[in-house]
């Protein structure tokens, strides 16, 4: 028996823990959609799903609250699936190891999906909890909220038809948000040729390892080392002082993490060798200066390598190593409206030698203002595009404008004041969140977020705070019973 099942609320823990069982990665959501329309029939619960996979279930109010306005109670099915490269495990099949460990709940080497699986876990014990007592509820469960907002975005007709929606996708405990950033991601796909790697090289391999990372809207103002631009470092010096030739190169993952890990494989002319490693030194002692405070855990390795057959063509790697150096990254801007939030920001998430010759450099920008997300988007092009790469962009998604004057905000605040004896904090998130895609929709709607807290989203540091979990559950309560 998993050890979390002693934990309370029970009811909610039980549900977690069926979610962390069945694999869920984003674009693969069929075993967790079969696990809830399976749920559904188990408890007799009326649902319906949509032709791209989002699945809302529908519950009558609780007696005496007939007249209520309906609720949703919202969350994405999808997980962000990221490992510590020496960790065996396979998303598409294995169940999540979790385990307690002192105040929180963590993963063994992977992400936990409590991003969103505690929120789904939440909406499932309140359709079958018969102490919750509630107006007409609705829980709308979403796909690929994590890569795409497919969910949201073609989201069916008549899946909503209620008045206000709980979106259970934070990870603060104690603040509510009421607005979140829009974003759009920038792909720059540079087209190479190999050549013959020269003679009399000496070859290495550089890996930047064991960085915090983590979720690329959230903690983007954290400070967290970016390991793709960390190596690009590397490449630019070496480029400049000892006729550096690059093989290969491969760092980050997810293009809503911020890249962990990242190596590339390159060779420098034996007469440059001795020169090389003690530039390489160097630079290694610097960073790990530089980076003491933010990133304690910092590695960076070099080792020497057999003679590789072929390096990247001059030109594209002058291209691509310039524009990795080039690029922004990490916040661009602050709020001027919100104190203390982020408003612009860019993340470069990912490098990938793929087939076709192609290598894709993949990056997201995020910004609760429209123009300046279309701002920090132009700036990214432009660099890529400066170095010869073709650029393409997502389509984005809008941004969730706060409403200070919601009545479910208001509810809300005073649940939490009644329950806690504190004013939470409310506030908009840097992240992105589905609620913008809704309103287009169903521009009447009412929103607001809340959740425990959560750690080290979208790495495998991800991490739940137990004792908020209970006070989550009781603030979810308590609205639903007061709305």
């Amino acid at each position: 028996m998993s050890e979390i099942l002693n934990l309370e609320p029970r009811l909610v823990w039980e549900q977690f823990d069926a979610i962390t069982r069945v694999p869920r990665p984003s674009k693969k959501e069929g075993k967790i959609i079969d696990f809830l329309v399976d749920f559904a029939k188990q408890h007799r619960i009326d649902y319906q799903k949509d032709a791209i996979g989002n699945v809302v279930m529908r519950k009558p109010a609780t007696p005496g609250y007939e007249e209520r306005p309906a609720v949703i109670l919202q969350s994405h099915m999808d997980m962000v699936c990221e490992k510590n490269s020496d960790v065996e495990f396979d998303f598409d099949n294995d169940p999540i190891r979790v385990r307690v460990d002192g105040e929180w709940v963590r993963a063994e080497g992977t992400t936990l999906g409590a991003d969103c699986g505690i929120g789904m876990a939440a909406a499932l014990a309140a359709l079958i909890d018969p102490a919750v007592q509630h107006g007409p509820l609705e829980a709308l469960f979403t796909v690929d909220e994590e890569t795409g907002l497919t969910g949201a975005f073609e989201l069916g007709e008549g899946m909503l038809t209620g008045k206000y929606l709980i979106n259970l996708d934070s990870e603060d405990e104690g603040e509510l948000f009421i607005g979140c950033a829009g974003g759009i991601d920038t792909i720059a796909t540079f087209h190479y040729t190999m050549e013959q790697a020269p003679k009399n090289y000496a070859f290495f391999r550089v890996d930047v390892s064991d960085l915090m990372g983590g979720h690329s809207g959230d903690d983007i103002d954290k400070g967290r080392v970016n390991s793709n631009k960390t190596v690009a470092r590397l490449l630019w010096e070496g480029m400049q002082s000892c006729e550096l030739k690059l093989s290969y190169f491969s760092g980050g993952n997810l293009r809503n993490a911020i890249p962990r890990e990242a190596y590339a494989i390159f060779g420098v002319p034996a007469k440059y060798k001795a020169e090389f490693l003690k530039r390489y030194n160097l630079f290694a002692a610097d960073l790990k200066a530089e980076f003491r405070l933010r990133e304690p855990n910092f590695k960076i390795t070099l080792n020497e390598m057999p003679e590789v057959d072929e390096v990247l063509d001059a030109r594209t790697q002058f291209g691509l190593v310039y524009s990795l150096v080039g690029v922004p990254n990490g916040v661009v801007a602050m709020s001027f409206a919100v104190p203390g939030l982020v408003e612009t920001s860019t993340n470069l998430a990912s490098v990938k030698f793929e087939e076709g010759n192609r290598i894709v450099v993949t990056s997201s920008q995020r910004s609760s203002v429209e123009s300046a997300k279309t701002y920090v988007m132009q700036m990214v092009e432009s660099v890529f595009a400066l170095a010869g790469a073709d650029v393409a962009h997502s389509d984005g998604y809008p941004g969730w404008t706060p409403d200070p004057q919601s009545k479910l905000l208001e509810v809300t605040v005073a649940s939490y004041k009644r329950l806690f004896g504190v004013d939470p904090k409310v506030r908009a998130i840097h992240a992105g969140l589905e609620c913008g895609l809704f309103l287009e929709k169903y521009p009447e709607l009412e929103m607001v977020s809340f959740g425990p807290t959560l750690r080290g989203v979208h790495s495998p540091d991800e991490r739940l705070e137990i004792a908020t979990v209970p006070k989550f559950w009781d603030l979810l309560r308590e609205v639903l019973r007061t709305l």
